[in-house]
């Protein structure tokens, strides 16, 4: 009998290569410190003993740690149109991304995190023999503040590209 031959195989992509362009953008190394800063502050509350709206704020800065780790992934390796009705927007996704999430989630971490610096702020004192948080809330307030404004000059970023009708991230 004859036999049938077995049906085509999904079509080939083309290789993964780094995209060097968007690596050397404002955006790619906007991005780079955000992923830098963002770390450092998570890192920061996770090594310490945290409580209360700490978890929120814990919890807000992984998020868009992870969310925006995604997003430079996909950018760096130039695949965001795999990315289902958000990658034929991905300009307005990264503006979307930054002002309301990145800044938003970032700059109510940043200021949970300064009020609970402000609350221990009396065991900065010199002879306090406690185990003291101030100085690791007072580090995580920075880094979320510096953080902060990395995503509101990366958003700024993306919505001039958007006002010049320009419709990609580079």
């Amino acid at each position: 009998p004859p036999t049938v031959p077995p049906p085509p195989g999904p079509p080939a992509r083309g290789s993964l290569s780094l995209h060097r362009a968007y690596l050397r953008s404002p955006l790619g190394l906007l991005r780079l410190g955000q992923l830098a800063l963002g770390a450092a502050f998570w890192v920061t509350v996770a090594a310490h003993k945290y409580e209360g709206a700490a978890h929120f704020a814990l919890f807000a800065a992984v998020l868009v740690w992870l969310l925006t780790l995604a997003l430079f992934g996909l950018s760096l390796l130039g695949r965001w149109e795999l990315v289902p009705w958000l990658g034929s927007r991905w300009l307005l996704t990264n503006l979307v991304h930054d002002l309301a999430l990145g800044v938003g989630l970032y700059a109510a971490a940043t200021g949970i995190m300064g009020y609970k610096a402000k609350q221990r702020s009396f065991c900065n004192l010199p002879g306090y023999s406690q185990h003291c948080l101030y100085s690791a809330y007072l580090g995580a307030s920075i880094c979320g503040g510096i953080t902060a404004c990395l995503y509101l000059f990366s958003g700024l970023y993306c919505l001039s590209r958007r006002c010049q009708d320009q419709r990609d991230i580079i």
